[in-house]
């Protein structure tokens, strides 16, 4: 395979799971603001800002934080790299670099996505804006049923490969923003507010159900860490991605002989990770540790790029 056909499907895999991430941000958020018992509000929109990465670009806009205008920057705005309509936009380009690669059920996904956003100015009132973000989780779960059902080859690898990446990036950024975002003034920890927070985390890694499952004592912090730090169980947890990275590569390795620096990396991590106890983390300093996460998926990505010689 190409050099340049490889890192069109691994930033495919990377900008369709972005796009995803975002629209379930945007959802998670807007019922924490909008259906929550006490409103979040501004803080709720600025800590949607934070985990995206969009903060410091909304702020030169000079609108004022809150739900409408945050939500149309997070959806519609094309000026920056950390829209859904960017995103979709990029991956599209980046399929159509590889289109005789795909099948039409993922090319349609795809398209369909991107279509969403056409003629669109405005993601209008709140009902629409779930309506939007639901039809985008809609075309991203189509996506990947699609690729599930193609050829087990390096099409496939090479999306995965850039979906598990972009997926730890995400759960950690998410974690990490809320675990130290304040609390509003006169709220308290264990309080409504905070309990809506995290619930807010679940719902967007869609895990609701999943942590009821496997936690008997009610919504506690330290176990929605546990869930989304070590449990390999939940695919959109730092465990998941880490091990779907390192299956994905030797896969890689054994079809196209190509091993080196990124596999070494992704064992490493995935060793480590392995013995990691989330109180521990916690007890020593999460924020530290997610930051190095963030920090060592990025060299990681880096990595790929130069073992699979990416332009």
């Amino acid at each position: 395979m190409l050099s340049r056909t490889a890192s069109s499907l691994y930033w495919l895999g990377r900008y369709f799971e972005r796009a995803d991430f975002i629209a379930r941000l945007v959802e998670a958020t807007v019922r924490l603001d909008v259906l929550s018992s006490q409103p979040a509000g501004e803080a709720a929109w600025a800590s949607a800002l934070a985990v995206t990465e969009t903060d410091e670009a909304f702020a030169k806009t000079g609108v004022p934080v809150g739900q409408r205008d945050v939500v149309r920057f997070l959806t519609l705005d094309a000026s920056h790299p950390g829209s859904i309509v960017r995103c979709l936009d990029m991956a599209r380009n980046n399929a159509k670099a590889v289109r005789t690669a795909l099948t039409r059920e993922s090319w349609t996904a795809i398209n369909r996505a991107w279509l969403l956003f056409e003629n669109r100015a405005t993601p209008g009132s709140t009902t629409a804006q779930l309506n939007l973000v639901e039809a985008v989780k809609t075309e991203s779960r189509g996506f990947e049923g699609a690729i599930h059902r193609m050829l087990r080859n390096q099409t496939t690898w090479f999306i995965r490969l850039g979906q598990a990446v972009e997926r730890a990036d995400n759960t950690a950024r998410l974690l990490d923003v809320k675990y130290h975002i304040l609390l509003p003034e006169g709220q308290k920890l264990g309080g409504a507010i905070d309990r809506d927070q995290w619930t807010t985390i679940l719902q967007t890694v869609s895990a609701v159900t999943a942590y009821r499952w496997m936690y008997n004592d009610g919504l506690r912090p330290a176990d929605v860490i546990d869930l989304l730090l070590a449990r390999a169980e939940l695919p959109r947890s730092l465990a998941a991605s880490v091990e779907e990275t390192v299956d994905v590569l030797n896969l890689l390795a054994k079809r196209t002989g190509q091993h080196g620096e990124a596999d070494r990396m992704a064992r490493l991590r995935a060793s480590r990770l392995g013995r990691t106890r989330s109180g521990e983390v916690i007890a020593s300093g999460l924020h530290q540790y997610l930051q190095a996460f963030i920090q060592e998926n990025a060299l990681l990505h880096g990595a790929i790029g130069r073992q699979f010689k990416f332009l």
